[in-house]
């Protein structure tokens, strides 16, 4: 991170940057507009204010795979790219893109102002991506219906007479979860996308509240299988292995609940360092807060998820076999793969939009500091 005069880049104060680069109550520890990329790389080594926000959403990138592989491992699990996992590994896709997408833009925002707009579009997106691929997996693996046979009467030699149902206890919503669940959930996904998208060129001075609350519309639609769980009954008898597999479900589920709410008073309250501005510049700030929250709430769901994945493999009834027919057909590659694809393409359009209004907004601020930077470059020789 050296200029090519041998001198170290400095860390400035929030008076020394561009507007748009400052955050509330943060007020030392700014990096200098213009970073090269080497220059944002060797910058994660070095005590700045994004310091703490690239490490809190890097590292979990790495507990996170380490906790989700231990589903193929387990007995009775299909092999890893078995149709069976195709939810659980776009719940994977969703969660690594969004883990990179948040410690990438923290890191490389300082390059400029359009590529640290860029950045955070990115992030954004990247979010929503996040919360489809839960949707995936909720639809899957708890929902109701998805992928259990009618057994009529004929179930698995160690599961009691009945163990099995395929009826909703509540017939209503079946057109619901059949017909417009993911549909809603790829709709609330894009409108998320650009709601955030816009706090970073209007709505300015509400921009937190309206980031957290606007995410907190997936999060309810995501969760209707799960809600519907908690409301009802369990599909599978009492006496059965997979009744006693599923019951640590509502455990995890509360848990995430408690630390989205945790992450979300972060965010807005701007707490720690409002009480004590430039106290915590560099590390324990609201953001870096925030960061832990969120990976903690994901954790929290995996492990609710792979709660429900284990109940499936311990009834064999409930795994859809390539040549029975039900009303919901089990996992395929469109209805996962190709939903995500068809999000992707949208969000990344919604992105190169912004993009470029971006660009059009701050590409002449971005060429008036890369003159001031040269200048400085000259003076070193």
């Amino acid at each position: 991170m050296l200029l090519n005069c041998g001198q170290p880049l400095p860390l400035l104060r929030h008076t020394d940057v561009p507007p748009r680069v400052i955050e509330n109550f943060i007020l030392t520890g700014y990096r200098f507009p213009n970073y090269s990329l080497r220059d944002c790389l060797l910058s994660a080594f070095r005590p700045t204010n994004e310091t703490g926000n690239f490490w809190t959403h890097f590292l979990p990138v790495f507990i996170f795979s380490y906790y989700f592989v231990e589903v193929f491992g387990w007995e009775g699990a299909p092999h890893c790219d078995a149709p069976f996992f195709y939810p659980l590994w776009n719940y994977y896709i969703g969660v690594f893109c969004l883990l990179m997408a948040s410690s990438m833009a923290h890191l490389l925002n300082s390059m400029s102002l359009v590529v640290r707009e860029v950045c955070f579009f990115v992030d954004y997106g990247t979010i929503s991506a996040y919360t489809v691929g839960s949707s995936l997996a909720y639809y899957y693996y708890i929902h109701p219906r998805a992928g259990i046979v009618e057994t009529g009467g004929h179930n698995a030699p160690h599961e009691p007479a009945g163990a099995i149902t395929s009826s909703y206890a509540i017939p209503e919503f079946s057109v619901f979860f059949e017909t417009f669940y993911i549909p809603c959930a790829c709709v609330v996904a894009i409108i998320c996308v650009l709601s955030c998208c816009n706090t970073r060129q209007r709505w300015r001075k509400h921009r937190y509240v309206i980031r957290t609350l606007v995410f907190l519309l997936p999060f309810l639609v995501s969760s209707t299988p799960v809600f519907y769980r908690l409301l009802t009954r369990s599909p599978y008898s009492t006496t059965s292995s997979s009744f006693a597999a599923s019951t640590s479900m509502p455990t995890f589920f509360y848990r995430h609940c408690l630390w989205l709410l945790v992450s979300a008073v972060f965010n807005i309250s701007k707490f720690p360092e409002r009480l004590a501005p430039g106290c915590f510049d560099i590390w324990g700030h609201s953001h870096q807060w925030f960061h832990c929250c969120t990976f903690l709430s994901i954790l929290d769901e995996l492990q609710m998820i792979k709660a429900e994945v284990r109940a499936i493999l311990l009834s064999p009834t409930l795994l859809l076999p390539p040549a029975t027919l039900s009303r919901l057909p089990g996992p395929t590659i469109a209805s996962t793969y190709g939903v995500m694809f068809l999000l992707q393409t949208t969000i990344i359009s919604i992105i190169v939009w912004f993009s470029w209004r971006a660009n059009c907004i701050y590409g002449p601020q971005r060429d008036q500091l890369a003159k001031e930077h040269l200048k400085k470059h000259l003076k070193c020789h």
